[in-house]
């Protein structure tokens, strides 16, 4: 998805520029003749109406005084954040709170985050096996070997296993200690096997997830590129196909207009609009619109 929408923006840029200069020229005719130009004030209010229904029409783009844009801002940002709050992660909810998220860190949090954990099982495990807490000889051998496995395991960051002896205790299960007695070899091998299990799970999830994705509105937009790519059809092709359509009709209405400024037409023809304008009947004209605007988007 995101190479195609790359592919199109590169390919659809010159046509936007193009569009923006014209929606530009468009705008300072109007400025010009609503501001040289002595009209009536009916009349006045006529081309201003006009001017107005192109930019509600989407036709041209809408243009507001900083006042309004400035009200629009504020009601859209509105008591978002408190400036006088501190800067912190929260850590229930996953987001960043603050004045400046640039600050933070994801990956050396996440690495933080995991060194704290095992820390913590560690201290758990140790506090729990630490052979100076028996008195029982037996005892004291096995809670021996169990704290060289808790120790291996936090000096190798090995959490998997850490929660896994916690695992075992809480289950009151026997602890599988047989990584003592195995040489440096066989403790690799079985580590590699675990880590070959943990793996070919998280490829299972990624391709659930891939199959997840491909049933979404982006998902089914790839789709439909490649079926079209597949009959021969070029999607990108089409929409700067539509994009120099929307521009030919918006330089047809600038040229209009500017024939107004350099008087070229009358006000009575002006206010009747161009050919595609030319029925009287405003619902019409509002009809038109509407289909321009949907062209348009």
């Amino acid at each position: 998805m995101r190479s195609i929408a790359t592919e199109i923006f590169t390919q659809s840029t010159p046509l936007y520029q193009k569009m923006m200069e014209v929606d530009a020229e468009i705008h300072s005719l109007f400025e010009q003749i609503l501001s040289t130009k002595k009209f009536g004030k009916k009349n006045k209010k006529n081309i201003n109406e006009i001017y107005q229904s192109l930019q509600y029409g989407g036709i041209i783009s809408p243009q507001f005084s900083d006042e309004d844009e400035d009200e629009e801002l504020d009601d859209m940002f509105d008591n978002e954040f408190d400036e006088d709050s501190d800067d912190f992660f929260n850590e229930n909810t996953g987001y960043y709170q603050g004045n400046n998220p640039s600050e933070f860190d994801t990956e050396s949090a996440y690495k933080s985050s995991e060194a704290r954990q095992i820390r913590q099982t560690f201290l758990k495990l140790a506090s729990l096996f630490h052979p100076d807490k028996v008195t029982d000889e037996e005892t004291q051998m096995r809670h021996n070997e169990i704290m060289k496995e808790v120790n291996r395991a936090y000096q190798e960051g090995d959490i998997a296993r850490l929660l896994e002896l916690e695992k075992q205790h809480h289950l009151e299960e026997d602890f599988d200690l047989n990584n003592s007695t195995k040489s440096e070899v066989e403790k690799q091998c079985q580590r590699r096997e675990k880590d070959n299990e943990l793996l070919k799970t998280q490829y299972e999830n990624i391709k659930r997830e891939l199959r997840l994705a491909r049933n979404t509105p982006e998902g089914e937009i790839v789709k439909d590129y490649r079926s079209c790519k597949r009959s021969g059809i070029d999607p990108i092709k089409e929409v700067l196909s539509q994009l120099e359509e929307q521009i030919e009709t918006i330089e047809s209405i600038r040229d209009f207009v500017k024939s107004f400024r350099d008087k070229k037409i009358t006000l009575k023809e002006f206010l009747k609009g161009p050919r595609f304008f030319s029925n009287n009947d405003s619902s019409d004209q509002e009809e038109i619109l509407k289909m321009l605007l949907e062209d348009l988007l």
